[in-house]
């Protein structure tokens, strides 16, 4: 039967105190630590451990506006509190470094009180004494591969470019995928000593239906023997420069060309190691680690084809110490995969594989708290992301091996879901353009996001102008960001597709990590306080006019409320010069609105002040001509600008006070405000707060409108829905205007109609105006 466990180099293991571990970057948040689990290798050490976080996050609290003297006060009060936050920590590091890193964390835990420690791994009952004695904590073992299944689960279901295909040469080497929202069945295939082929049916059905002894260990060791090379790692440098076809037989060595009768091209091997029986000479040991190489791979990759066909399954994830992000590995495995099911099945590897044991444990030792009812992500500011080993990529990444690694998950305030209305949530993309595969793209969005950083630090500071620490902690952020631009610049892949989504959330978590939650609050209270003084007067002028004359408004008004978008205003004076600005053609869109009223509106909005107040809030009184309900949905937490679920409830009680036509809509029920999930200027429709798929689910949505840049363009313009769909933003960006065939402040007014409906509209052509 085959080993499933890492093999313990006993031999050459040696203890290694010369390094220093500082807290604030490697084992963060120890003081508040608890629930520890170990996974232990032959080579690597996996801890997990769980911590509170206490955060500042910036509060809004109404005003009381009842008495006449308080009419020119702000809308509502900001105030600066404290926050406890959970968060997941996963830690690996080289097994030499054990014990210096058993003594830092017995040094600096302060506040637990966990006498438990969950343990899995080939190395556990080695090190079991050692963990004991330093930390004073029971080892307690569990099922190894229960706890690789679990991790399995828990990073399919919480990061979605967990998954990824590996294509050697590619602009990028890799591709990450979807993951389909319902993440079973898929057969895991665990290399490690020997193969273990699993087949995982659901969070806790799952069997071990076949497996080999010919595996990692086996590579290993036959390449020792061969090689004289006992490390595993310069085993794998030393394939990675071999030419196999100087040890194995190939097809056409013995055919002279290929064998079409089988399909047998002549560069396929016939025989692994076949030219070592007859050739009277030397091999180097960088040709033999290559054959042994592919020899391992192939035969795994042919096992791994017929157990899939077998269960009839497609999604097929590898793992374990023999995968371990080497390229030469996933490469082979990856082409033998292709060759046995001629591209049926993809070969899948995992971004944070590593880690699977470890958080397995962990999750067994945190089962009384249900860790799985949460919804999870990942914090970009203290995580490391996935490095290439590649010596062909960034350098500087080939010494990595004496390194920490870090991952770091926090625990989301709400469970996240799939929108009802996605078309196919299977192959629904969030964003527009890759960065990761367009290297002018990726180049351009770097750029601009170095040179927005001094403006971003001078907001930061500004927003906290009590606080004298301020400007340190915005320098703090300032540095670690720009660490992260460089990171990404050699390693767009490092966590996951690389978007302008992701470079703007990476931003966020940078600002919080340095307790800077609102950058914008004061800005968005100044604007909110500005629109709504221009309210009434707004609404009076809309109600004189005509349906026409009124959706005309209604276009302009939202369009050029979404021109605020702030350091963006430079395009009002457009508004000033061209008072058309494309909306004629716009409100020949909206024109296919007519007819049989909409049963409910879901509008993702965007900016705070004239866009929501006199852009959004405007729009209503049209809106309610043709639906029964609207569903506002803004931000969870601050980004940017953009209107948060908490001001948004402030501001519509105030303008509900002001106007009738609001009021009865709340009073009613047919206007209702609910958190979308996010905390980003972009959407991610796969990843919405569960109440609000509720609501969408309960008042028959058939209507979506989406709003802005960061939501209609960088995220959400190819999206496509089961119902109608209305995507509209002002382009501010001169780049992307140019990529989306259009000019500077273009308008897109794009409305959509699903193709087993109806179409009420002609076929759209997004508006550009020349």
């Amino acid at each position: 039967m085959a080993a499933e466990s890492e093999r313990v180099d006993r031999s050459s293991y040696s203890m290694d105190k010369s390094i220093t571990l500082p807290p604030n970057e490697i084992f963060r948040n120890l003081e508040n630590a608890k629930r520890f689990a170990i996974d232990i290798g032959g080579s690597l050490t996996k801890l997990a451990y769980y911590s509170t976080v206490q955060h500042k996050v910036a509060k809004v609290r109404s005003f009381d506006h009842t008495a006449k003297d308080t009419e020119n006060d702000p809308l509502y009060e900001i105030s600066m509190q404290e926050e406890i936050l959970a968060r997941l920590h996963f830690i690996k590091f080289e097994n030499a470094y054990i014990e210096t890193c058993l003594d830092f964390i017995k040094d600096h835990l302060v506040n637990t009180d966990t006498k438990v420690i969950k343990a899995t791994g080939g190395g556990a009952h080695k090190f079991k004494d050692l963990i004991e004695k330093k930390l004073k904590l029971r080892v307690d073992k569990e099922d190894e591969m229960t706890c690789l299944i679990k991790g399995c689960n828990f990073v399919l279901r919480n990061i979605p470019h967990e998954a990824f295909v590996y294509v050697k040469h590619a602009d990028s080497e890799f591709r990450f995928q979807n993951t389909h929202p319902d993440i079973f069945p898929y057969l895991l295939i665990n290399i490690g000593s020997g193969v273990s082929i699993i087949k995982v049916e659901s969070e806790d059905t799952f069997e071990r239906v076949g497996g080999s002894s010919i595996g990692g260990g086996t590579f290993w060791g036959l390449g020792a023997l061969l090689t004289k090379t006992k490390r595993f790692d310069e085993l794998l440098q030393l394939a990675s420069k071999g030419q196999h076809t100087s040890v194995d037989m190939l097809v056409k060595d013995i055919y002279g060309g290929s064998y079409g009768s089988l399909g047998l091209t002549g560069d396929l091997i016939a025989s692994s190691f076949g030219k070592s029986a007859t050739a009277d000479k030397e091999f180097s040991k960088e040709d033999m680690a290559k054959s042994l190489l592919h020899m391992i791979s192939n035969d795994i990759g042919q096992l791994a084809c017929l157990y899939a066909r077998l269960h009839n399954l497609t999604r097929v994830y590898f793992g374990g110490f023999f995968i371990r992000g080497h390229p030469v590995t996933m490469h082979t495995i990856t082409y033998s995969i292709n060759f046995f099911t001629k591209g049926e099945v993809q070969a899948l590897f995992l971004r944070h594989e590593g880690y699977l044991g470890t958080i397995g444990a962990f999750l067994k030792g945190a089962e009384e708290d249900n860790p799985n009812q949460y919804s999870w992500g990942e914090n970009y500011a203290g995580s490391s992301g996935l490095m290439s080993t590649s010596p062909d990529l960034n350098p500087m990444q080939r010494a990595r091996s004496g390194t920490f690694d870090m991952l770091e998950m926090d625990r989301l305030e709400r469970q996240l879901v799939n929108l009802p209305l996605l078309q196919d949530p299977s192959s629904y993309i969030p964003d527009t353009v890759d960065l990761s595969e367009d290297a002018l793209a990726r180049e351009y969005w770097l750029y601009c996001f170095e040179e927005a950083l001094d403006g971003v630090v001078k907001r930061a500071v500004a927003s906290q102008p009590d606080l004298p620490e301020a400007a340190e902690r915005a320098e703090k952020f300032r540095h670690k960001y720009l660490h992260k631009l460089q990171t990404l610049r050699h390693q767009p892949f490092a966590y996951g597709s690389l978007t302008v989504r992701s470079l703007l959330d990476t931003r966020e978590h940078c600002l919080n990590e340095f307790n800077f939650p609102d950058p914008y609050s004061k800005i968005k209270q100044r604007e909110n306080d500005m629109a709504l003084k221009y309210f009434q007067k707004a609404v009076k002028s809309l109600e004189e006019l005509s349906w026409e004359q009124r959706q005309f408004a209604l276009v302009r008004g939202l369009l050029a409320g979404n021109v605020f978008d702030w350091g963006a205003k430079a395009v009002s004076d457009v508004l000033e010069s061209d008072p058309e600005f494309g909306f004629e053609q716009a409100k020949r869109q909206l024109e296919g609105m007519k007819g049989p009223p909409h049963k409910c509106a879901l509008f993702f909005v965007d900016n705070s002040g004239i866009d929501i107040i006199l852009g959004v809030t405007e729009a209503i009184f049209t809106f309610f001509h043709f639906m029964i309900f609207l569903v506002l949905a803004s931000n969870s937490s601050p980004a940017l600008n953009d209107v948060t679920n908490n001001e948004l409830q402030i501001l519509t009680e105030r303008i509900a006070a002001m106007d009738p036509v609001i009021q009865s809509a709340v009073k009613e029920d047919r206007l209702t405000l609910v958190q979308s999930g996010s905390s980003s200027p972009c959407l991610d429709l796969s990843r919405l707060d569960k109440v609000l798929a509720g609501v969408v689910r309960e008042r028959h949505t058939d209507l979506v409108i989406i709003e802005g840049m960061g939501r209609a363009i960088h995220t959400n313009y190819y999206a496509l829905l089961s119902c109608e769909s209305l995507k509209m933003a002002v382009i501010k960006n001169s780049w992307l205007a140019d990529r989306l065939g259009g000019k500077l402040f273009s308008v897109v007014f794009k409305y959509e109609v699903p193709p087993d409906k109806k179409p009420t509209a002609l076929d759209h052509v997004p508006v550009m105006p020349s």
